[in-house]
């Protein structure tokens, strides 16, 4: 699957709205706090987990690509 801005962002608010209207509806505290508070929270918890995950796949990327070019040039000749 192919994660773009528009997929990606949302998944993210998907997720946020679903635990949002769960937390509503077991009415474990007050709605107007779960909309002032605990809905902010979740987003911007969100949005910094996504930019550390985007953030380690391109670590990742970057690592495994140099990794891959050092394997070749460090080939025996015997592999020709």
């Amino acid at each position: 699957m192919k994660f773009n801005r528009g997929i990606t962002g949302g998944a993210l608010i998907g997720i946020v709205g679903l635990g949002t209207a769960a937390l509503i509806l077991t009415e474990m505290m007050p709605a107007q706090i779960i909309l002032m508070m605990v809905t902010p929270s979740m987003l911007v918890f969100g949005l910094l987990c996504l930019v550390i995950g985007v953030k380690h796949g391109e670590y990742r990327t970057a690592t495994r690509w140099d990794d891959y070019q050092n394997m070749w040039e460090n080939a025996p000749s015997s592999m020709e």
